[in-house]
């Protein structure tokens, strides 16, 4: 059974948490693309295409295997009797984990370049990684934290919604993402001191997209960069009282380039955390909350329309003065319960008042053992694009499994923690606005190993609605909203010592909100899709795989796609 000393780091009496939890809450479900998962690095096992790189196996203390990997590929639209479309690809990459007392990382980075045989689809360079560390400088009291994420995924929301990003697809970009900062975690007699700093960077390369006629001018995110700050002093319950408590403050900004936007969000706030057992806790607390969203106006022609820059971006008018498109300050609360029966069951729900609105979120996982793992989300923050990017890799453990889609290398966005945990960007990545959003939504995950087999399954549901100044460039969009149903299957097996299979089974579905699109109201997107992968070790380094993929995706005003693929690839790992 718990004591209350194990809630330490919980929010059950100290935690940034206690803060944070609304203002960035993470995420866990399986991503509405699955990718093959392999038994792991440094196990002599496939390491295929559709591989991952997973944590430390046999106790080793660090792995670093480089690659060079060639492939052909095949894809073909079966619904519109489009042409066979076939590239060869030539990929090097590293997998790499490192574990010390003082240190852990882990690092997954491919780059690819495809050579297309087709004259209506040109060559194409695809970049993808994903990196976390934590470097201990102060053994359990200061620590530096920094992550870095490349990634693809689709560009407009109301477009087609492709898994396997190949072959000419004009709804996919390529997003960058980093953060570093200092996290203290001391104690000053009895009394716990936590304080955070993050700053960020988030980047777009994509163009301006082809969108149906009357559809309005697409809000695409350039770039931005954010901080987020916080301190919190408190005590766990009994302690000096029999009471947990804490005192709590924080700053988030994110200043984009598109219109000079910028997300300002000061919270100061007081928690309290009363005992009902040894396993049942009652929650509660009050503060003050003062954000701020703001723009600039765009450049205007003769006409008085909005100007638009080769890259489909708004033109800023620096001479503007900032338009609000969102101010909310007041008091805030929420109440809820905190059960914790075990080290491994844990629960927390709670319900208040923020945003001028009813608001409520929580947490509840379970992991009974090394071979199960589940956990739910329920979110509701006010957030800008690249600060809801950064804020889900700084979720992710410093040792996770990163998959990868078994037919187009692309890292999957979903990423599983070893022995549980991990964190997904579906909610992160539902589209590439630029604009400030308040978004609410469920995610969920299970994990199970089971003999052979690795299933994983996961399901989820996100809202956002986004803020402009009603007298802005971006008018329109003030007050629209998406909406995106999600689940994913992915599941695998090991055949014998050299020999693996994985299958993945995905749906989503985006409903948007009417002003979405002019003239029509609502445009809404349905993916489904399945593939499957066999990987094969032929010696301890030189490995090939095989896949097939099956994708449907339908967009309300494009046409919709029903695509075939197929890739043979072979690797040499350098380990």
């Amino acid at each position: 059974m718990a004591r209350w000393s194990d809630f330490k780091g919980s929010r059950a009496g100290l935690s940034l948490a206690a803060l944070a939890a609304a203002a960035a809450m993470p995420q866990s479900a399986l991503a509405q693309q699955g990718g093959g998962v392999d038994p792991g690095i440094g196990q002599g096992q496939s390491q295929g295409q559709g591989g991952r790189s997973g944590g430390l196996a046999n106790g080793r203390r660090s792995v670093v295997v480089p690659y060079l990997e060639v492939g052909q590929v095949l894809s073909a639209d079966l619904k519109n009797g489009g042409d066979l479309l076939t590239y060869s690809l030539a990929a090097v990459g590293v997998d790499a984990a490192v574990a010390t007392s003082r240190a852990e990382a882990q690092v997954s980075v491919r780059y690819e370049r495809r050579f297309s045989w087709n004259d209506d689809f040109g060559d194409e360079d695809a970049i993808s990684g994903i990196a976390r560390g934590n470097l201990q400088i102060i053994p359990n009291t200061l620590s530096l934290e920094a992550g870095a994420l490349g990634i693809r995924s689709r560009v407009d929301n109301r477009g087609a919604a492709p898994s396997n990003l190949i072959g000419g697809s004009d709804n996919v970009t390529q997003i960058y993402s980093v953060y570093a900062g200092p996290t203290l975690a001391t104690q000053v007699g009895t009394v716990d001191v936590n304080a955070l700093y993050r700053i960020g960077y988030t980047k777009v390369e994509a163009d301006a997209v082809a969108l149906p006629a009357g559809a309005l001018p697409l809000d695409l995110f350039d770039d931005s960069v954010n901080h987020a700050a916080s301190l919190a002093i408190g005590q766990q319950p009994g302690g000096f009282l029999p009471i947990g408590w804490s005192v709590s403050g924080g700053w988030y900004r994110e200043d984009a380039s598109q219109l000079d936007q910028r997300f300002d969000d000061k919270i100061v706030r007081a928690d309290v955390t009363v005992p009902v057992s040894a396993t049942l806790a009652l929650v509660g607390g009050v503060g003050y909350e003062d954000i701020e969203i703001s723009e600039r106006d765009a450049v205007r022609d003769a006409t008085g329309a909005p100007v638009v820059g080769n890259d489909g971006r708004l033109v800023t008018n620096r001479n503007s003065p900032r338009l609000l498109s969102y101010d909310q300050d007041g008091l805030i609360w929420d109440v809820g319960v905190l059960w914790r029966p075990s080290r491994r069951t844990s629960l927390e729900a709670r319900v208040g008042k923020r945003y001028d609105s009813l608001t409520y979120y929580g947490t509840f996982s379970y992991t009974p053992n090394q071979r199960v793992a589940a956990n739910v989300t329920v979110y509701d923050l006010v957030a800008g694009f690249g600060s809801r990017l950064n804020d889900n890799l700084a979720g992710l453990p410093t040792q996770f499994d990163a998959t990868r889609n078994p037919l187009s290398g692309d890292l999957n966005a979903c990423f599983f923690g070893v022995g549980g945990g991990g964190n997904c960007l579906n909610d992160a990545l539902q589209s590439v606005a630029s604009s400030a959003f308040r978004t609410r939504g469920v995610t969920g995950q299970i994990s199970l190993t089971s003999g052979d087999w690795q299933h994983g399954f996961g399901a989820g549901y996100s809202r956002r609605k986004f803020f402009a100044a009603d007298n802005g460039a971006l008018a329109g969009f003030d007050q629209t909203i998406d909406e995106i149903w999600f689940a994913s299957y992915v599941g695998a097996k090991q055949i014998d010592a050299r020999s693996s299979i994985t299958g993945t089974i995905y749906a989503n579905y985006l409903e948007n909100g009417p002003g979405q699109l002019l003239n029509g109201g609502a445009s809404d997107v349905l993916g489904l899709g399945t593939n499957l992968a066999y990987g094969r070790n032929f010696t301890n380094r030189f490995n090939g795989t095989l896949a097939l993929g099956l994708d449907y995706f339908d967009p309300k005003g494009f046409e919709s796609n029903l695509v075939a693929s197929a890739l043979l690839a072979l690797r040499y790992s350098f380990q």
